[in-house]
């Protein structure tokens, strides 16, 4: 599952009123560099730097987006529905990690960026081997009508970009969806809170 880790940078409340009439109902656009994409480095600022801007450029050279990446996912298993997706170019061959789910199994599927073909099988964790906060997120996603796949579409037009990593994150009792989004140049984190994710 993805988790919130605090951002450095400030946050920048766009109103999306007439984007969100049919989809989540709130978003915050935040920029500077998402935690997901800085990896476990030492804090060197220009590794850092430099990281991310080869993951953002093999990104651009593939060929399957992030919602196609999903929806070959989902058509594995009819009736899956995505909790987690991220790009990750930092091995041989580009992929998107998907976490779908399924029957009360979190299934697990590698996607070649570029063909859109399944790499290496899949795997499946039964929920009840994930630990409460993750059990209860999941089980938020499967009640709430909005999904992952429609939170990039927003999220997209709200940062005039692509999507490169997607999932749930939990903040102050809230079950919302953040998704990293490649706009120009630059990395914005958009967070949107689904109707009637709230929980607990």
């Amino acid at each position: 599952m993805t988790t919130a880790k605090p951002w450095t940078s400030g946050l920048l409340a766009i109103a999306l009123s007439a984007v969100l009439l049919a989809a989540p109902a709130r978003a915050i656009v935040s920029t500077g560099t998402p935690t997901a994409l800085h990896g476990e480095t030492d804090g060197d600022a220009e590794a850092d730097r430099q990281a991310v801007s080869r993951e953002i450029e093999r990104f651009r050279s593939s060929s399957i987006s992030i919602s196609q990446a999903m929806a070959i996912a989902e058509s594995r298993h009819a009736g899956a529905t995505t909790a987690d997706v991220s790009f990750d170019g930092a091995s041989g061959v580009p992929v998107y990690r998907v976490k779908t789910l399924h029957n009360d199994r979190i299934w697990r599927h590698t996607i070649n960026a570029a063909t859109g073909e399944l790499v290496g099988g899949e795997a499946a964790l039964p929920l009840a081997e994930l630990d409460l906060d993750d059990r209860s997120n999941l089980a938020a996603l499967g009640a709430i009508k909005h999904r992952l796949a429609d939170a990039v579409h927003v999220a997209e037009r709200a940062a005039s970009g692509k999507a490169i990593s997607g999932g749930l994150v939990r903040e102050g009792g809230r079950l919302n969806f953040a998704i990293v989004v490649i706009s120009g140049d630059n990395l914005k984190e958009v967070i949107l809170e689904p109707p009637g994710a709230r929980t607990r």
